[in-house]
């Protein structure tokens, strides 16, 4: 079973590319005979990772791969490393604002993701989606969220999991100035690393480091 999260729409979006192209994902793998299920968490600290959570006790799956939107970003951000600290440059959908919280208390700095990332990387680049190894998730509620969903897995050997922002969708680029990226090529993406994944075991020995 794959489990994919995408969020609600935050920052006055009335979408989320994030939770649609989730959803479709989800749809595809199941179709291709990979079975998988879309669940939408809320932009909310400590909430998202409560929902989660609740998911995977709920599916048990062998993969996890938690989906934001990085409004901004011209291309599919597979996220490497996830860092133990809540710093809200916005309010959450609950109104909340933490700064510099962490998000386990007495929890290790940061957690690197267990997908084989750079093996994502190639399988997506294949399908000509623009894609790149992400060196940080932010310190908003996707990075609570990753955050939260690798200290989850620690108690669940053998599950791998990460996460994934896409760019703004079209419509939301345009009106904001900003690249956009179809949903369908998203949930392509995720439909890549989500079956790169299953058939990985040791990621791909090739850079992709980043100066700044």
């Amino acid at each position: 079973m794959i489990l994919l999260t995408g969020f609600e729409p935050f920052g006055g979006e009335a979408t989320n590319p994030s939770w649609q192209a989730a959803w479709l994902a989800a749809e595809l793998l199941s179709a291709e005979g990979m079975p998988a299920v879309a669940v939408e968490v809320p932009c909310v600290f400590g909430r998202s990772v409560e929902v989660l959570a609740e998911a995977v006790e709920d599916h048990r799956p062998e993969i996890v791969l938690c989906v934001g939107q990085a409004g901004g970003r011209e291309r599919i951000s597979i996220e490497r490393v996830a860092i133990n600290v809540d710093d809200a440059r916005i309010p959450d959908n609950a109104g909340r604002q933490p700064i510099d919280e962490p998000v386990v208390p007495q929890g290790p700095a940061a957690y690197f993701s267990t997908l084989p990332i750079k093996a994502c990387r190639e399988a997506v680049a294949r399908l000509g989606v623009p894609v790149e190894v992400s060196q940080t998730a932010g310190t908003y509620v996707c990075n609570h969220l990753f955050y939260g969903l690798m200290d989850l897995l620690q108690r669940r050997d053998g599950v791998r999991g990460g996460f994934v922002h896409v760019p703004f969708s079209p419509d939301q680029g345009s009106a904001h100035g900003q690249p956009g990226l179809a949903i369908e090529h998203m949930a392509a993406a995720l439909v890549a690393v989500a079956r790169t994944t299953a058939g990985t075991t040791t990621d791909t020995r090739v850079t992709a480091g980043a100066e700044h």
